[in-house]
């Protein structure tokens, strides 16, 4: 599922922004709303530029940030999956960081 199909896939009372902090390199989706008595508040999308890599600190979506990172010509020792254990790094095809 494309990030835009999740976005839509949402109920109308569900507000998803981007912020981006392009000075410190910090990119986050964030979902806030209300559904009857249920309330969300999350961030399905969490990146961080740090030095020369694309950290992914947290994806909640279903194909994942790295695979469309992979598909825009990124390569894969310039992504980190920041959320995988620092010792699990190594095997995941990507970036150890």
């Amino acid at each position: 599922m494309e990030h835009a199909e999740y976005r839509a896939s949402l109920p109308d009372s569900y507000d998803s922004k981007v912020l981006f902090d392009d000075q410190r390199g910090h990119y986050l989706v964030l979902d806030i709303g209300w559904n009857d008595d249920q309330y969300l508040h999350a961030t399905p999308i969490h990146l961080d530029l740090i030095g020369d890599k694309i950290w992914i600190q947290y994806d909640d979506t279903e194909e994942g940030i790295a695979t469309d990172l992979l598909e825009a010509g990124i390569p894969a020792n310039d992504i980190v999956l920041g959320f995988r254990h620092p010792q699990v790094r190594q095997y995941t095809g990507f970036a150890v960081g």
